[in-house]
């Protein structure tokens, strides 16, 4: 354990040179495919890499109650709000996953505001495919028509949080519908785990990948999502039982050293350290909530020490593959991401381990 709180506290150091380092790659993008068209300025540091890492850090706070925590949370949204908030997507939602839980905490009405505003975009203004799914809609592309698995944690979870917190039972059977939604068109009948996407344009799941990383956001949505939200015994089973179904699927395919490789049933393809954490993450929190049994632990723990190990001195970390956009056509596709180190890389370790460390409590 105290490995795990030394990693804990390097990982904390890190976070805010993580948080604010420039994404040159993206940002290239978007110098030309800016579906907005506004400041590209405003993305720098507002996208869904920042957002998942911000819910890591918040759930630092919340386990450990430490004030400087929350002092680097507030810091970042007054310096976002200063500069301006971009465009509404699925991918400009994810931190504000993050702004509701610490609007919840502070009561500040502009946060409260914000949330609203935000939450009533994601019903009435994100595009919708066939069914009424929640397009991913992102920065720089439409994606018309298309599920994907993302989408859950970065848009869903913070629909279903506000909704709790404004006692809008609209907002939260909405999410309720996009986790079954998304589980009747991404989650693989054969193996239980979730392919990237889906398109009702063609009607077929593109490459057909079971991406790591795309995969351990189900995987930890699923039971974030349940522990977030009173569910009628119907809906939590049927969510219950697809996780379960990954669950054993991610068992089957884990890596001998723990890992899990980028495509997870590939083992040609690399391990990569962000969907490992998500994977560990997930399957503890799903113990915790009591939705699969206690000896699916060891699974999780059998992560550990490669997930330790690379993590660096300076609380860096390695072997994350980078922002991953759709294999449309091959699965080579996702094999051959560059690994670089990111934002959503620390803060899926950092709810890895304390989620460990909640386990020893």
């Amino acid at each position: 354990m105290d490995d795990i709180s030394e990693k804990l506290q390097l990982l904390f150091n890190s976070f805010q040179k993580v948080l604010y380092e420039e994404d040159d790659q993206f940002l290239k993008g978007m110098a030309t495919k800016n579906l907005a068209g506004d400041d590209v300025n405003k993305y720098k540091f507002w996208e869904w890499t920042q957002g998942v890492g911000l819910y890591g850090m918040w759930k630092m706070f919340e386990k450990t109650g430490d004030r400087k925590m929350l002092d680097v949370l507030l810091k970042y949204y007054e310096r976002q709000l200063g500069i301006g908030l971009p465009s509404k997507n699925v991918n400009t939602t994810a931190p504000m996953l993050t702004l509701a839980f610490v609007y919840e905490h502070t009561k500040n009405e502009e946060y409260g505001r914000l949330c609203k505003e935000w939450a009533e975009w994601l019903m009435t203004g994100l595009p919708k495919t066939k069914e009424g799914g929640f397009q991913h809609m992102t920065s720089d592309t439409l994606n018309d028509q298309e599920l994907w698995d993302d989408t859950l944690f970065m848009s869903v979870l913070f629909l279903a949080k506000c909704g709790m917190i404004f006692g809008k039972t609209e907002w939260v059977d909405e999410a309720k519908y996009q986790f079954l939604l998304h589980i009747k068109y991404l989650a693989d009948k054969k193996t239980g785990l979730w392919f990237h996407g889906w398109t009702f344009n063609g009607n077929h799941n593109f490459a057909e990948a079971l991406w790591g990383r795309g995969n351990s956001w189900a995987t930890a949505a699923i039971p974030e999502f349940l522990g977030m939200v009173e569910c009628e015994p119907s809906v939590k089973r049927f969510l219950t039982e697809a996780f379960r179904k990954q669950v054993d699927a991610i068992k089957k395919f884990q890596d001998p050293s723990g890992m899990w490789h980028t495509l997870v049933d590939d083992p040609t393809s690399y391990v990569e350290t962000s969907a490992t954490c998500g994977f560990a993450y997930g399957i503890l929190k799903g113990v915790h909530e009591g939705l699969i049994e206690k000896e699916y632990e060891e699974v999780a723990r059998k992560a550990l020490p490669a997930v330790l190990s690379h993590i660096d001195e300076n609380g860096v970390v390695n072997q994350v593959s980078y922002g991953t956009a759709m294999g449309r056509e091959s699965k080579q596709f996702y094999k051959e991401i560059e690994i670089k180190s990111m934002p959503y890389g620390q803060a899926m370790a950092i709810l890895f381990l304390l989620e460990l460390k909640a386990q020893e409590i």
